[in-house]
Parts: structure tokens; C-alpha cells; sequence
């Protein structure tokens, strides 16, 4: 079975295109396909308050490619949900209007609470030490979600308009800083060792140059020291000496921000990267209700 996942974010746009087959009882999910397309929606929404008549372009283009692609793999079932900058928009619905009318794609504004669900879809703490509890951290380009499970449950969600490209553009307070804060320190709570999980593309890439192994948790101390060392580079020489692109050179201390001041205030001191995002998450509800008919 062919299912495909597009997770419209404030960054960046990008379909996961995945063959799910049952094996031994149990689904197996195999990537076929994925397509980053660094869209920066929210460069426009976060300063004026709608997308501009050049990235509404890029997007409606981009929304086409993606419908394409999915033919060319005979997809059979998939789910588009477009997530913070979308959400604040103006012209939000309008450009969805028409991406369903000029690219055949059906797409959904979700909520905040919506999106960190989808990152507690793919459940990789059922693979990861039972006696600790897990705080799900992604960081996007509008927002971060954090979810946080113990002992099978999950006890508490929360969105934060606090992301990679608002905080570039100034447009996060220290009031918005300091209800993040509280809200940490008043719901992520454990007599158990709090372990953090993250997701998103940022945090892939410095678990990437950190060369920590896939499956090892990377340490609090290795963002803190990213965190410095990248802070007091420009742009430019970031993208020179850990050669990556410009668009994620950008982003990059912003995250680190994000995830230093998380784990900080939540008291964590180890974070798993296992490679998942709300595109992974969604290719598996997507299976998981085809399942349940």
C-alpha cells in the first residue's frame, strides 16, 4: 500500500511518500520518496500577516510537484495538513482554494495541539526504556509542540508560537519565553528520569554533525556546546564549515535555542533523535484509521 504524507510548515514544504506492508502481523513502513522544499511561508505571514504573491507561487508550484510525484508512485491514500504559518494567514483558505484547484490537492490547517499528536503517532518511546518518562520536543519554523508521556500515557500537550523563523525576525517576547518556561516547570514532572525526544530538521542535522550513533541519546551539553560555538558565527561561515545549505544554516541557532531552553527548565540532561516527523506521523494515522475500517 502506497501512502503519502505533506506537511506544509512555516519553513519548509514536504511529502513523504512511504509503502506500508504487513509483515508477520505488523506494518512495515519503507520510504520511497521525500522532498524538502524550503518555502519559508512564514517569512511573510510572521511580518505581514499573509503569504506574498512570490511565495503563493512557489507554493501553488510546489503543491503540483508534490501531486505529480504521488501519481508517479500510485499512492492510494494520503493526508496534506499545513501547520502555524498557514494557521496565521490571512489569505490562508484562499491559497488552499486554490491548490485544491489548481493542483488537485486537498489540504488541512490543523491545529497546534493537532501537530504534537502527530509526533506522539509515531511512538518511538515504546522502544525506549520503560521506567523513564519522555518529553516529545519538535521545533518548527512557526512553533514548538511538546508532548509528554509516562508510563503509556500521555499527560500533557502544549503548542507555542515560538519557532525557528520568528524567533529570527524578533517576533518572540520574553513574556512568550516565560509561559513556556511555567508551563514546563508546572506540568513536565517525574519522579522517573525525564528523557526528551526530538524531531524536525534541526535537530536531525546536529545529531548528524554531532556523530553520535543511531540509537544513543545525544547529551544537553553537546546542544549547549553547538549552541555557543554556532552563535558567534555569521550565516555565511556556518554554512562554509559544517557544510549545509543556507536555509537550514539560518535556522539552525534559533532551534538550539529552543531546545537548550526546553530541556533546561524540564531538567533533561539526554535527547534521542530518532529521525521521525509530523509527516512520519502522519503516514502512520493515516494507516492506523485505514486499519480500524
Amino acid at each position: 500500500m502506497k501512502i503519502a504524507a505533506i506537511d506544509i510548515g512555516s519553513n519548509a514544504a514536504r511529502l513523504l511518500i512511504n509503502d506500508v506492508q504487513e509483515v508477520n502481523g505488523k506494518p512495515e513502513f519503507t520510504k520511497l520518496n521525500l522532498l524538502r522544499i524550503p518555502l519559508r511561508l512564514g517569512m511573510d505571514v510572521f511580518n505581514l500577516g499573509e503569504i506574498g504573491a512570490e511565495r503563493q507561487k512557489m507554493f501553488i508550484n510546489s503543491m503540483k510537484i508534490f501531486h505529480q510525484l504521488m501519481e508517479v508512485y500510485n499512492v492510494e491514500h494520503y493526508r496534506a495538513c499545513a501547520t502555524s504559518a498557514m494557521r496565521d494567514a490571512k489569505n490562508g483558505a484562499e491559497l488552499i482554494e486554490l491548490a485544491k484547484k489548481e493542483a488537485q490537492i486537498n489540504i488541512e490547517i490543523i491545529t497546534g495541539d493537532e501537530e504534537a499528536t502527530l509526533i506522539y503517532e509515531n511512538h518511538v518511546e515504546e522502544i525506549l526504556d520503560k521506567k523513564s518518562a519522555y518529553l516529545y520536543i519538535d521545533v518548527g519554523g512557526g512553533s514548538t509542540e511538546l508532548t509528554f508521556y509516562e508510563n503509556g500515557k500521555m499527560l500533557y500537550e502544549k503548542s507555542f508560537n515560538i519557532g525557528t523563523i520568528r524567533l529570527l525576525q524578533g517576533l518572540v517576547t520574553d513574556d512568550m519565553w516565560f509561559e513556556m518556561k511555567s508551563e514546563i516547570k508546572k506540568n513536565i514532572l517525574s519522579k522517573n528520569n525525564v528523557v526528551a525526544i526530538g524531531s524536525g530538521g534541526n535537530i536531525n542535522k546536529i545529531f548528524s554533525l554531532s556523530k553520535t550513533k543511531d540509537g544513543k541519546a545525544m547529551s544537553a551539553a553537546t546542544l549547549k556546546k553547538y549552541y555557543k560555538t554556532m552563535k558567534e558565527m555569521s550565516v555565511v561561515e556556518r554554512m562554509s564549515f559544517y557544510q549545509i545549505r543556507e536555509d537550514r544554516a539560518d535556522v539552525l541557532v534559533p532551534a538550539l535555542q529552543i531546545f537548550n531552553n526546553v530541556m533546561n527548565w524540564a531538567d533533561i540532561n539526554h535527547i534521542f533523535v530518532p529521525k521521525i516527523s509530523v509527516a512520519d506521523g502522519l503516514i502512520k494515522s493515516i494507516y492506523s484509521k485505514l486499519e480500524k475500517k
